[in-house]
């Protein structure tokens, strides 16, 4: 049996990650892709330098960020499909990696209850970039070996998170505010308040900053930030000769 028309003529929506911010840090498949691309939906993380990667596209801000007016999911995913019914190659370019956090699940069910072809490229994840560019490894032999990527957000209409993993090196993803919260807990567990601690800001970006610290003076709130923060805790960040 044939296929309709309509089904023949939708296009391939790609996942796309776009690293942790530094334009030369996506794959080189993804900017292939990127540069194919008929139509580009983009995260609000996404750099200027990134986005000059597919100058023949369509650019569509479908930015989300925290505290700040954004668009809902659920617009989104009806853009997706829209688009994936008009234009031959889709590419959503998320920070990051797709998978993680990256609200993939619900942009997958909406586009493969269409029937719409999918297709997800992986992306180098913050945790992986600010290990690097800190020279901090997030495992270490007879200290760290175990590694928790967690994050405090929480969908609409959803209880809070409020127990945290249980492993060597925690990792905690939207930062900022929320890690004054997770420093309690863990000195309410009777965690050391000197294990070391190590915040970026902005990670693999030209305006990067890196801030080492405490436990206990991370419980007392971080100097102010306006681009995204990763926050790391454990000891495997003590600095070397410590």
């Amino acid at each position: 049996m044939q296929s309709s028309p309509a089904a023949q003529a939708t296009g391939k929506v790609y996942l796309l990650g776009a690293g942790p911010g530094a334009a030369d840090l996506i794959t080189v498949r993804g900017a292939r892709i990127l540069s194919q691309a008929d139509v580009v939906l983009y995260d609000a993380l996404v750099t200027e330098e990134m986005l000059a990667l597919c100058p023949q596209a369509e650019k569509i801000s479908v930015g989300k960020r925290s505290g700040q007016r954004s668009t809902a999911q659920t617009v989104i995913n009806e853009k997706l499909v829209a688009c994936a019914k008009k234009y031959k190659q889709v590419v959503r370019l998320k920070g990051g990696d797709p998978m993680m956090f990256g609200r993939a699940d619900e942009e997958l069910r909406a586009l493969e209850a269409e029937g719409i072809e999918v297709e997800v490229i992986p992306g180098i994840t913050t945790a992986l970039a600010a290990a690097a560019s800190t020279r901090q490894p997030l495992t270490k032999r007879g200290i760290a070996r175990s590694v928790a990527f967690f994050t405090s957000s929480t969908a609409p209409n959803h209880p809070e998170q409020t127990t945290l993993p249980d492993c060597d090196t925690l990792i905690q993803y939207m930062g900022g505010k929320e890690a004054v919260i997770t420093a309690r807990k863990l000195l309410e567990q009777g965690r050391s308040p000197l294990l070391p601690v190590v915040a970026v800001e902005n990670c693999s970006r030209p305006n990067e900053r890196v801030m080492r610290l405490t436990l206990a003076e991370l419980e007392q709130g971080l100097p102010h930030c306006e681009g995204p923060v990763l926050v790391m805790i454990g000891e495997a960040f003590a600095r070397r000769g410590d």
